[in-house]
């Protein structure tokens, strides 16, 4: 059930970074939630397969180059789906940082963590 909440969050924060930035654009819910879902695929098999290849760039531009990559995938993605486009390389590296800063957001006010104080 949880797999299923994080999923919709995280449509509602695509459809959030493509009301907040002009160079994103998500046709409707349906759209953002297929994006979504390929948006998380993609980051779940490919980056840390192109994280580990490009480790060496990584290290020497200090990790900015993982900016790049996030940037990359995000535009990849908007070049598959039909309902999702993203207008140039800049504006997919600003909407991913943006989609993983509001998706955190999303994901810590629906998911708070349960901590249990035990007085000493």
């Amino acid at each position: 059930m949880n797999l299923l909440i994080s999923w919709v969050l995280y449509a509602v924060a695509l459809m959030a970074v493509a009301y907040l930035l002009p160079g994103v654009t998500v046709d409707g819910f349906l759209s953002a939630l297929w994006a979504a879902l390929i948006l998380g695929l993609v980051n779940t098999f490919v980056r840390p397969v192109l994280a580990l290849l490009t480790l060496p760039l990584t290290v020497l531009t200090l990790g900015l180059f993982y900016f790049v990559l996030n940037g990359l995938m995000f535009y990849w993605v908007g070049s598959v789906l039909d309902g999702f486009r993203v207008d140039g390389f800049w504006w997919a590296v600003l909407a991913a940082l943006l989609y993983s800063l509001v998706a955190t957001l999303l994901n810590s006010l629906v998911f708070q963590p349960k901590v249990k104080i035990e007085r000493i």
